[in-house]
């Protein structure tokens, strides 16, 4: 929310410089940065024009407590005192005087926390109170020192991520290597990768291998190693050789400006407790400065001895603890520190909302195919009824050789066909979702599941065994049957254990591919509400009907295109892995980089550890300042108390959204 947008709060949060720092991604800072709302040009927070402030009010303030309490003094004019507190205060008042004054010129508005700040301290000075006048001051300015080195922090963890964009890309040209811009890199350009240089595109390998490390991208610190042929993503590093590859995309499609583009937008995103903080300011202020006036006036109508100097410092005492720092600086640094430890694990949350939602989910759905297992057919058994094994794979492959489906590639892989035999295949016909019917030798070949070859009088009996069945025929003859089966991700089962503890009350599994299989996977690895044969709407349907019961809170989890919708319907959906289809990490609201499933625990638990460093400083801040407002009316608490305590749950806040960054997950 822009400062000067008339709508705008007076809190717009020193976290929103640190989000416009990040979104202008080039080092370059907003202008805005400080407690609540204190807008200045930012700065190192090591330079002197940091400091030199501070450490001057600093020694006049110890000077003039000197000169006033101790024999130091005892010979110094009355008239000194006062002039030695102005120079002391001022250091560290201006800022927030300047800023009260432009917000009551240039926004028409009067109750703002520098305004609170500056009638608090100029009240103390009228009426002889200087110590503490200065005190307020010089303990906001260190209050606000110690905050910018948190904002600083979190800022640069998630600039770390922005910072590994790539700028240049070496082109393999007739003419040699050419260095040009990323952007102007063309789909099946040539690049060469030198080692320690970052993979400016998509791409795919055409080097015999290649080893990378993927930390910026994955969270992962072991280097991946891709042989030909395999994909490359934008950011990798290469690690021990010079290679090459060949653009797939263009930058601007490529993975790497994907995420980066997440990151940016998931600043934007504001969590529902961020908001209602933004809201509650909006009328906090002109409330406190009421409750202020009433405690310095209102006792005059029933207290016999009131004396106006007593009250108005209690009310300014009330002024001063009332500042919503630790509150507005703390909550939005937290949803900052939540986002920042997500990317630090390749977990990419698009919003603080969806860590809210995040926190909150209690029911898991999942795909199976590439979500679960690892979406790659690998055959598993051949058997043959009619000749050697040899023979069947032989006319099977040849036939699956003029198809592109995953399962024909699965074959091929397996058995690579033979030419001879491919020559004298004709008339290829492929039925999607069923096989390939071709001729050969006049003879009628067919090639795909038990309902295909049935539904042309093939009889046969058959084992019902788990796995994808792939049987052949030819002319009437039943020749064999192949047995291939998507491969189960390693760690799914702990996966799935880890979920239930981590407080998931239902999980449940849904695929396209056959029932059977699907509830063979479910029992294997730990699911028992696992629902195969099933369309794209039909998995809508099922989620919808998951989501009758208002308790639930549901996230889905898939990576295809095919799982777009229900992503969309569900409260929160998660897209697996960075070479994911673009559909599904459009529409998703937290992408996870790598393809461990055990990530989506992890998701949850940075999610819920998130919601509660907010909540315990929601909680902090409010109590210790109705406390100490309590004791300021009643005459316990001094102006000193009343700052110490201010500016000092702002830093255990700070401290406490800050040590999110840390935190191991």
């Amino acid at each position: 929310m822009s400062k000067n947008s008339p709508n705008s709060t007076n809190y717009a949060y020193a976290t929103d410089s640190a989000c416009s720092s990040v979104k202008n991604s080039k080092h370059i800072k907003s202008d805005s940065c400080s407690c609540c709302s204190h807008s200045h040009n930012q700065v190192d927070i090591s330079s002197l024009r940091t400091k030199v402030p501070m450490l001057v009010s600093t020694f006049l303030l110890i000077l003039g407590l000197l000169l006033s309490y101790t024999s130091f003094g005892e010979n110094t004019p009355h008239f000194m005192f006062p002039i030695l507190y102005m120079l002391a205060y001022l250091p560290v008042a201006y800022p927030v005087l300047k800023e009260a004054i432009n917000e009551i010129i240039i926004n028409k508005d009067f109750f703002n926390e520098f305004s609170l700040m500056s009638i608090a301290t100029i009240g103390a000075f009228i009426i002889g109170e200087y110590p503490e006048a200065v005190a307020v001051m010089l303990l906001y300015s260190i209050g606000e020192f110690f905050q910018s080195i948190a904002i600083d922090k979190a800022t640069k963890n998630i600039e770390s991520l922005i910072n590994i964009q790539v700028n240049e890309a070496r082109v393999l040209t007739e003419n040699g290597v050419v260095t040009k811009p990323a952007e102007t890199v063309s789909i099946g350009d040539v690049l060469q990768v030198r080692v320690g240089d970052r993979v400016p595109v998509d791409g795919v390998l055409l080097s015999e291998n290649a080893s990378f490390d993927t930390v910026a991208l994955t969270g992962e610190s072991i280097p991946q190693t891709i042989f030909n042929g395999g994909v490359v993503s934008s950011g990798m590093i290469n690690l021990n050789t010079v290679i090459e590859i060949r653009a797939v995309k263009t930058y601007q499609d490529s993975a790497l400006s994907k995420i980066l583009e997440l990151v940016q937008e998931a600043i934007d995103r504001k969590a529902k407790t961020e908001l209602l903080v933004r809201k509650f300011a909006r009328w906090y202020t002109p409330l406190v400065f009421g409750l202020a006036l009433l405690v310095a006036f209102l006792p005059a109508l029933f207290v016999a001895d009131y004396q106006m100097k007593v009250w108005i410092y209690r009310a300014l005492i009330f002024l001063v603890i009332s500042c919503p720092c630790a509150i507005v600086i703390s909550v939005p640094l937290s949803y900052f520190g939540g986002i920042g430890a997500g990317s630090k694990q390749g977990i990419l949350f698009k919003g603080a909302n969806f860590l809210d939602l995040m926190a909150k989910v209690n029911t898991v759905v999942l795909d199976k195919t590439g979500t679960i297992t690892e979406g790659v057919f690998e055959v598993q058994e051949v058997s043959s009824a009619q000749g050697s094994k040899e023979e069947l794979l032989n006319l099977t492959a040849a036939v699956e050789s003029f198809s592109v489906h995953p399962i024909a590639k699965a074959i091929t892989s397996y058995f690579p066909p033979n030419q001879s035999i491919i020559n004298q295949i004709e008339n290829v016909e492929e039925i999607m979702g069923q096989g390939i019917r071709c001729t050969m030798a006049g003879e009628l070949v067919l090639v795909g599941n038990d309902e295909f070859l049935q539904s042309h009088d093939i009889v046969y009996d058959y084992e019902n065994r788990v796995g994808t069945r792939v049987s052949v025929s030819k002319g009437n003859r039943y020749l064999g049957t192949i047995l291939i089966a998507d491969k189960i991700k390693e760690h799914t089962a702990e996966a799935i254990t880890s979920l239930y503890k981590g407080g998931v009350k239902d999980i449940v599994m849904l695929s396209g591919d056959n029932p059977k299989i699907t509830e063979e996977v479910g029992k294997t690895i730990g699911i028992n509400d696992a629902f195969g044969g099933l369309l794209p709407q039909e998995k809508v349907a099922h989620i919808e009907k998951l989501k009758e019961k208002e308790s639930n809170v549901i996230c889905f989890v898939g990576d295809g295109i095919n799982d777009t919708p229900a992503l969309a319907v569900s409260d929160v959906g998660i897209a697996m892995g960075a070479m994911g289809a673009d559909a599904a990490i459009e529409v998703s609201d937290v992408v996870i980089q790598t393809d461990q499933l055990s990530k989506v625990n992890t998701a949850i638990t940075i999610a819920r550890t998130t919601r509660s460093v907010v909540f315990q400083n929601i909680v902090l801040a409010f109590g210790i300042k109705a406390l100490v407002m309590f004791l300021s009316v009643v005459g316990i608490a001094t102006m000193w108390e009343a700052v110490i305590a201010d500016v000092g749950v702002t830093i255990l806040a700070v401290l406490n959204a800050v040590r999110l960054l840390y935190k191991e997950f």
